[in-house]
């Protein structure tokens, strides 16, 4: 089967997925759980575009890991590039929104960190980030202050409060531009609050940020 850069859909606009930049440890008590402590600067890392499931597709379960974890994320769309962006500026780089999961192969991951190799496998397969359908930037009026939760079967699992980040939206943006630069289609998931668990075949998350986006994805069976 033949692969193709994926593509986004902000209102009339087309963007290729450029690079894909993932946070991790920018919620204290996520950090907590983790056993993690929260550095001074971001924890950045990177998962291939051919990573991304997005909306409508069933999620997979790889047959190589039997603990899929889930970690829902507000994902940042860039649709305009730059290198050292200045945090004030840093909202006019953002063309839009979506939620997100950075599936993770957390056994995968666990092993990988015990014999001190990289752990790209367990967070960079296909399928590892769901997204959501994306809106305009001008649908959230405050990404610094706005929720958003995933429900699985229902059953609520993550909650999130933006104003509880370590480092905020501009924050990112500023941060990432300076050290790789940022280009147009460029997604930043900006990391995931407490609650972090398990996925099963069968089962139904739904990704909420109230108002703005409501979807389901199904975990295929």
């Amino acid at each position: 089967m033949e692969l193709t850069l994926p593509q986004i859909r902000i209102a009339d606009q087309t963007l290729n997925v450029a690079n894909i930049f993932c946070v991790g440890r920018n919620f204290a008590a996520h950090a907590a759980e983790m056993g993690s402590t929260i550095g001074e600067e971001p924890m950045v890392f990177i998962k291939p575009t051919s990573a991304i499931l997005p909306a409508g597709e069933a999620i997979p379960l790889p047959a190589w890991s039997k603990e899929i974890h889930h970690e829902t994320e507000l994902v940042v769309a860039i649709g305009k590039g730059g290198r050292n962006i200045d945090p004030q500026d840093a909202m006019s780089h953002v063309a839009g929104y979506a939620l997100g999961l950075d599936l993770t192969a957390r056994d995968v991951q666990a092993e990988a960190k015990k014999k001190g190799q990289p752990w790209t496998l367990s967070k960079g397969y296909y399928g590892a980030a769901v997204l959501t359908d994306f809106v305009p930037a001008s649908a959230i009026a405050d990404p610094a202050r706005t929720t958003f939760t995933l429900h699985i079967d229902g059953e609520l699992r993550q909650e999130a409060d933006t104003r509880q980040m370590v480092f905020t939206v501009p924050t990112l943006i500023a941060w990432i531009s300076s050290r790789f630069g940022l280009t147009e289609g460029d997604l930043i998931y900006t990391g995931t609050p407490e609650g972090v668990g398990p996925i099963h075949a069968g089962q139904t998350l739904q990704l909420t940020l109230p108002g703005v986006i409501d979807q389901r994805f199904v975990v295929a069976k």
